[in-house]
C-alpha cells in the first residue's frame, strides 16, 4: 500500500529545503531532518543511499520506515521530515524504525502514546 501523495515529499526542492533548513534529530540507524511546514499534516521523504546494501535491502529499509510512519504519523505536528538511512539501518528492522520515529516525535514535542 502506497502513502498518499499528500503524505509524501515528492520534489527534490522539498528534500533540499528540509535538508538545508531543518532540525537534525539523530535516531539510531537513521538521521531524521524536520522542518515546520505550512501544510496541515506531516509529510515524509525517505532517502537510502547505495552505501546501504543492495537494491533489495534498500527497498526493505524504505518499507520499514513507511510502515512505521503509517503507525506514528498522527502523533507528529505538521512538519516535513526527511529520513536518511545510515549503512547500519539494515539491522534495525521494523521495531527500530518505530523507535527512531517515536524518538523524533518526542524531540519535536509530540508525545506518542500519550506519554511525555
Amino acid at each position: 500500500m502506497r502513502l498518499p501523495k499528500a503524505a509524501r515529499l515528492r520534489r527534490r526542492r522539498e528534500f533540499v529545503q528540509v535538508q538545508q533548513h531543518g532540525r537534525r534529530l539523530y535516531s539510531g540507524d537513521v538521521l531524521v531532518l524536520a522542518l515546520v511546514s505550512g501544510s496541515p499534516r506531516p509529510r515524509i521523504g525517505i532517502t537510502v543511499s547505495s552505501k546501504v546494501g543492495n537494491a533489495v535491502e534498500r527497498n526493505r529499509v524504505k518499507r520499514w520506515v513507511r510502515e512505521a510512519w503509517r503507525e506514528i504519523r498522527p502523533e507528529f505536528p505538521p512538519v516535513d521530515l526527511v529520513v536518511i538511512a545510515r549503512p547500519t539501518a539494515l539491522r534495525m528492522g521494523l521495531d527500530g524504525a518505530r523507535r527512531a520515529l517515536a524518538a523524533a516525535a518526542r524531540s519535536l514535542g509530540a508525545a506518542p502514546g500519550g506519554g511525555a
